[in-house]
């Protein structure tokens, strides 16, 4: 695989390209047609499948689009590896003669997707608080999806007011042909809202209202790609033993010297090549399989709605709005590996995250991401003690690893050349380095500090005291699920049997 460039070095457009399609720009999302020139970031596809993330400038569109091609012939393995054998040695003559070509050639697209008959449907779950603009693009990306059957559930977390299920409500309560004309069916997108704060109690409360094989999550400032679901699809009806799949997240914008820096980082890279992970067949990795966070990140990622049922959900200790600020995608992770099952990486699932935009918040966020992994592992422990030698034995090697990976990103000599940057951006990767690894510090604590709140919250709900309804997968002290516990007023159905906010309609349910 080839490496990864280092990354942007100041803020400029983020657009996409496809070798197959000479001269031809898209937004990210990839519906939108654009005319970009100047310098940009582009993610340089072939017939569909990612290539890489490739930074050029050209005087108009087509320099520009000439430019990102010759990067991505330099620098990412095109003709060898390209689907479609004499297609993709085709579309590399045409992004090398580009001026004058034919768009719109005819491709064979990035896989053979599920069958229609075959296809599995899908509860994709977002959570959000309090950001009904960004929703609001996220939702409309993903009702233009290309896959049959799927639903879209929102949870609302603790929201300080009724903007997130007014827009629901207004916008996406009902199915709309052609015409404009309202159709008395279910609603597409369901709304259920999560009073008390924590990203894994708003999944919990989406996963126990899914009617998906799959469920799929991704976050509210996301845009994603139209085959996104039937990229994750493909893996599960691929291997009857993978239990979850993540995908390939990239940069939507990159208009501030916060998101750049961000990037530079590493921001949520996993690479461009499928993986597997199993115990079955493991990786030379030494650290395997507590490095959960080069499988794959919370904003893109699915699993089989049964396993994870039968996991007890994500721990409720763990997510962003608790002391521990994260974990809950990792630990979900390796809690999938430890039940034998098998983990895949698809990039070909592309979801357009949009970063933090401040200094402020993305200084936040980097701290999250260190507690994030410090949380993981304590859970890792709670919930897989038997674990707990094989983490023993890795641990000298893990904490040099994060040591040196922290100096690296913090600028400390290790003899890799990042690229150039300038002095701001190299202030801000080196202060986001030491916040991650303080906050790697302080996981630990924050875990236990989240797991202390979950039982007192546990205890004022048995003793019959006023407190917001829990999650509905609680898990007990030695981190195994207790069962579903239904928001008050509901029937007991099953695992189905899982409500709508009060007041909202049973046609359907709706960080």
């Amino acid at each position: 695989m080839t490496p990864a460039p280092p990354g942007p070095s100041v803020p400029m457009p983020v657009v996409e390209i496809d070798l197959a399609e000479p001269g031809a720009f898209r937004r990210p999302g990839g519906r939108v047609r654009i005319g970009p020139s100047g310098r940009a970031l582009g993610l340089v596809r072939l017939h569909g499948r990612p290539l890489g993330m490739a930074e050029a400038s050209g005087h108009g569109p087509g320099e520009l689009w000439q430019a990102l091609a010759d990067t991505a012939l330099r620098e990412f393995p095109v003709a060898e590896e390209a689907p479609g054998g004499a297609g993709g040695a085709a579309a590399v003559a045409m992004a090398r003669g580009a001026e004058g070509a034919s768009a719109g050639v005819s491709a064979p697209g990035l896989r053979s997707g599920p069958a229609v008959a075959q296809a599995p449907e899908i509860s994709v779950i977002v959570a959000t608080r309090n950001r009904a603009g960004m929703l609001r693009d996220c939702l409309d990306s993903l009702l233009a999806l290309a896959y049959p059957r799927f639903e879209v559930i929102v949870v609302d977390n603790a929201p300080s007011d009724a903007s997130t299920e007014k827009l629901i409500r207004r916008e996406y309560g009902r199915l709309r042909d052609r015409r404009g004309t309202a159709r008395k069916r279910r609603p597409v997108v369901r709304y259920l809202r999560e009073p008390v704060p924590g990203l894994a109690r708003a999944h919990n409360r989406g996963l126990a209202a899914a009617r998906g094989r799959i469920a799929a999550f991704t976050d509210d400032d996301t845009l994603v790609d139209p085959g996104w679901l039937t990229a994750l699809a493909a893996p599960f009806l691929a291997d009857a033993r993978t239990g979850c799949v993540t995908g390939l997240i990239v940069p939507a914008e990159l208009d501030t010297e916060a998101q750049v820096a961000l990037e530079r980082h590493g921001a949520f890279a996993k690479g461009y090549a499928p993986r597997t992970w199993s115990l079955r067949a493991p990786p030379e990795d030494p650290l395997f399989p507590f490095t959960a966070g080069r499988f794959g990140s919370g904003a893109n990622m699915a699993f089989r709605t049964d396993l994870l049922r039968e996991l007890g959900g994500f721990d409720p200790a763990t997510g962003v709005g608790t002391p521990a600020h994260g974990g809950d995608d990792l630990l979900s992770f390796f809690r999938v590996l430890a039940r034998g099952r098998s983990l895949a990486y698809e990039p070909g699932a592309i979801v357009w995250h949009r970063h933090r935009r401040t200094p402020e918040a993305l200084e936040a966020q980097a701290f999250g991401y260190g507690a994030g992994f410090g949380a993981y592992l304590a859970g890792a422990l709670v919930h897989e003690p038997r674990m707990l030698p094989a983490l023993l034995r890795r641990l000298p090697g893990g904490v040099r690893y994060a040591l040196a990976r922290s100096r690296g990103r913090a600028g400390v000599d290790t003899g890799i050349d990042t690229g150039p940057l300038d002095t701001a951006t190299e202030v801000a990767s080196s202060r986001i380095a030491r916040l991650e690894l303080r906050g790697l510090l302080y996981g630990p604590f924050g875990y236990l500090r989240s797991r202390r709140e979950e039982r007192r919250l546990r205890r004022r709900a048995g003793h019959g005291r006023s407190a917001p309804a829990p999650a509905l997968w609680l898990f007990g002290s030695g981190g195994r699920a207790r069962g579903v516990r239904a928001h008050p007023g509901t029937r007991r159905r099953g695992a189905r049997g899982v409500p709508a906010h009060p007041g909202t309609r049973r046609r359907g349910g709706a960080r």
